[in-house]
């Protein structure tokens, strides 16, 4: 068994854990204003990686 594997699923498991409280602990407003703003962050983070693979192609 790879103990890197093994952290990176206990790490991936808490972080939606978390997510998923965080989520539903949240009235109406602050679920709107979230998921505009993880929908501004992955943005971000797409044009973020597509950048650096141009830079290195």
């Amino acid at each position: 068994m790879d103990m890197k594997s093994v952290t990176k699923g206990i790490a991936a498991g808490t972080v939606a854990g978390l997510a998923y409280y965080v989520f539903s602990a949240a009235g109406p407003m602050k679920k709107m204003s979230m998921k505009r703003n993880a929908r501004k962050t992955l943005n971000s983070a797409g044009s973020l990686l597509s950048d650096i693979k141009s830079v290195f192609m």
